[in-house]
């Protein structure tokens, strides 16, 4: 398939912009979808080369009847963060998805690929949805090739100041007195953006080669760690001698996982490993972060 289109949902988020560009380097024709209030920062060097749509404006049906689409990649999560209320929640993770899923399967298109969680769907309002959507992409694998890509905790320069890893960096490299923390006895797996990007390519240029059916990907480093050590290797790598890491200050919010289990099987089979360590993706993300906060 020559040069075929791709319409990217989640395009100007951090997992999103990092597809975009490695689609654009393979040449790909990128197709976006973005909110009004959403912002083109990220992809800066990538944005002129991206046909966008707004959400708000476009009528989807029109949108694949006008362009030749291959494929889908849904890429926009709401986490369901700041008391956002479930119906907020599915209509980023489920009713947004289902749409295109349906409109996918009118019009003929080769695969759709969907970014899912490792979490239970009975973690939160976010993992629900997640999990629903998942059955809808079981459902509709007679149609087309359905893929799931389910991410354990990726991290890397430029992520959203409210997700973990960014959050406890920014807190640290401002020398801020006190943390609060939980016991910080869970395990995580942390997994650096370039690497998680690599499998998204893996993945896309298989998914292509597919037949029909549903095909499910865990990415993940394959070394979980707990919060508590996680948080320490932060502090040491920004040489932060002052900040006080308050573990036990907060308590394990509800249906806490404690152990990260990852099924790595499938992705490797497609020849994928991750490349990067913690050490490494953190030094990196911490010189980024670092750069940013002297501005």
């Amino acid at each position: 398939m020559s040069n075929p289109t791709v319409l990217l949902t989640g395009a100007t988020g951090f997992l999103g912009s990092n597809v975009a560009r490695a689609l654009i380097d393979k040449k790909f024709s990128v197709i976006a979808l973005r909110r009004q209030s959403s912002r083109l920062s990220r992809l800066s060097s990538a944005a002129d080369k991206i046909k966008f749509f707004r959400l708000e404006e476009i009528d989807l049906q029109s949108l694949f009847k006008e362009n030749s689409i291959d494929a889908v990649i849904h890429c926009a999560t709401d986490y369901g963060r700041k008391n956002a209320l479930p119906l907020t929640v599915l209509e980023a993770n489920l009713i947004l998805p289902l749409k295109l899923l349906q409109l996918g399967a009118e019009h003929g298109i080769s695969y759709f690929i969907n970014t899912d969680t490792i979490l239970d769907k009975g973690v939160n309002y976010y993992s629900l949805s997640k999990s629903q959507f998942k059955d809808w992409l079981k459902i509709y694998s007679s149609r087309m090739t359905c893929i799931n890509v389910a991410l354990e905790h990726f991290y890397g320069p430029g992520d959203d100041k409210s997700k973990f890893a960014t959050w406890l960096i920014h807190s640290l490299l401002n020398n801020e007195k006190k943390i609060p923390l939980t016991p910080g006895l869970q395990k995580r797996d942390f997994v650096y953006i370039d690497d998680v990007i690599e499998a998204f390519m893996r993945i896309i240029e298989h998914g292509s080669r597919h037949g029909k059916g549903f095909f499910s990907y865990e990415i993940a480093s394959g070394e979980a760690i707990t919060i508590r050590d996680f948080a320490e290797e932060v502090k040491k790598i920004t040489a932060n001698t002052d900040t006080f890491l308050d573990f036990d200050a907060l308590p394990y919010r509800e249906n806490e996982l404690m152990d990260s289990r990852v099924d790595l099987t499938a992705i490797k089979n497609l020849g994928w490993s991750p490349r990067t360590s913690l050490k490494e993706g953190l030094e990196l993300t911490v010189a980024f972060e670092r750069s940013k906060v002297k501005q």
